[in-house]
């Protein structure tokens, strides 16, 4: 059972910290991108938002936190709050502390102030500093070791990195640690950043090379690279570029049982997970045909659920016609020609922010069950042609009533992960 979310998301004038924050973006199909030079989502985490939620963390460690901790240590927090678990009294020592992380970007300070340190004129002090900004943040394993610390857990506690797939993965690794009995209570997180500089980098290293690729350009041959200066837009016959953004989303997960023992509501259940690979050779790409995630959906599925029985899809398209094109496939191959299927994609609300993508995912598709209305394809404004399902197109939500959702999440080099979510009381 799903029973907290939290966030730490960029939002129109403030982060998006809770479910209703979440939705009042989502459900209008906004967009909380902000151009300078290049369309981004920036979280904007004051120093005064984090210490009104953690005052009492030991600056000996806060103070070497980067933006992955603190985004990680906040939604957590709210998390908690949404779930109406105290972690300061204890509520969650037990359980176990799952991160999915994709970048490496908040990785890369922290590993060249050790590596550039000069033993010689470095004073006691800084060199401890440097050993606790270090021990804390040069792995992927930076935001769940905060986590496990700020919760005094003693459960399992550990990362798993897989791209845009991995705090999806990671919800399907609470759900069957929870379905076999190792713990009672699950907290799953995706965090990652998706550093300005280097996205402006990236951008200006387009550039120097475009002139070059355009003399020996002909027919029928694609932009060498999608820019980042136009509005990433899902769906749209427009799409051609994916916007980045950073920040944090965190769900609790417990057992039907341990919630029902303490009187928790639960937003919805986590019923199957299913990964699977496209099997390509390139580590880059994806087959368009649409056939691995067919094979995951099916798998997710089993024998227990019909595809019937799903009339919405959260996809996982991020603005990449290449997203777009395996997507219809797939829902062709499952739906056939005539689908009244609606599928829809916020990736444009918050731009693509890696690793939190599987939790916002379960978390919005959960809300858009509850609440009986289907969010908008943020930026989606002229659908493109062919589309075998309805991508929501507009600032409206649609009605819908569904008691199973699938929630769809790729990683670059073709891994697919696939969620079934059902209402509280679904079977």
């Amino acid at each position: 059972m799903v029973t907290g979310m939290g966030f730490c998301l960029p939002g129109s004038s403030r982060p998006v910290f809770s479910a209703d924050d979440l939705w009042d973006v989502a459900s209008r199909g906004a967009s909380c991108l902000m151009h300078d030079d290049v369309y981004y989502g920036a979280v904007g985490l004051s120093a005064a938002m984090f210490d009104a939620r953690l005052p009492d963390i030991p600056p000996t460690f806060s103070r070497h936190y980067t933006n992955a901790h603190r985004f990680g240590l906040i939604s957590l927090v709210e998390a908690c709050a949404d779930a109406e678990l105290n972690f300061r009294a204890g509520d969650l020592t037990g359980a176990a502390v799952l991160a999915g992380r994709g970048g490496v970007d908040a990785n890369v300070g922290p590993y060249l102030a050790v590596l550039e340190a000069d033993p010689l004129t470095t004073s006691p002090q800084e060199a401890m500093d440097l050993f606790v900004q270090g021990q804390q943040g040069l792995t992927p394993s930076d935001v769940s070791l905060v986590q496990g610390a700020l919760l005094r857990s003693t459960g399992p506690c550990f990362t798993v990195s897989c791209g845009c797939a991995s705090s999806a993965v990671q919800v399907g690794t609470a759900q069957r640690m929870i379905a076999e009995g190792v713990v009672d209570l699950a907290v799953v997180t995706g965090v990652d950043l998706f550093a300005m500089d280097v996205i402006l980098n990236v951008q200006r290293l387009l550039h120097s090379v475009q002139g070059a690729y355009e003399a020996v350009r002909v027919a029928g041959m694609p932009e060498l690279m999608p820019s980042f200066d136009r509005l990433m837009r899902p769906y749209d016959r427009r799409a051609d570029c994916v916007n980045h953004g950073e920040g944090a989303a965190t769900l609790i997960l417990e057992s039907r049982k341990h919630a029902d023992e303490r009187g928790a509501p639960a937003y919805g259940q986590v019923l199957a997970h299913a990964l699977t690979r496209d099997g390509l050779v390139n580590p880059l790409a994806s087959d368009d045909s649409g056939a691995a995630l067919v094979q995951a959906i099916r798998q997710c599925l089993g024998d227990r659920w019909s595809i019937s029985q799903i009339p919405y899809i959260h996809g996982g398209s991020d603005g990449d016609v290449v997203v777009t094109a395996f997507e219809a496939a797939a829902v062709r191959q499952l739906y056939g020609a005539d689908s009244s299927l609606v599928m829809t994609s916020q990736e444009a609300c918050f731009g693509h922010n890696g690793a939190p993508a599987g939790c916002i995912g379960v978390a919005l598709s959960l809300l858009m069950m509850d609440r009986g209305q289907v969010c908008p394809t943020a930026n989606c404004e002229e659908p493109a042609e062919g589309l075998p399902f309805d991508p929501v197109a507009g600032t409206s939500s649609k009605p819908l009533d569904f008691d199973h959702v699938l929630t769809c999440n790729y990683q670059i080099g073709g891994v697919k992960s696939v969620i079934l979510l059902g209402s509280p009381d679904a079977v």
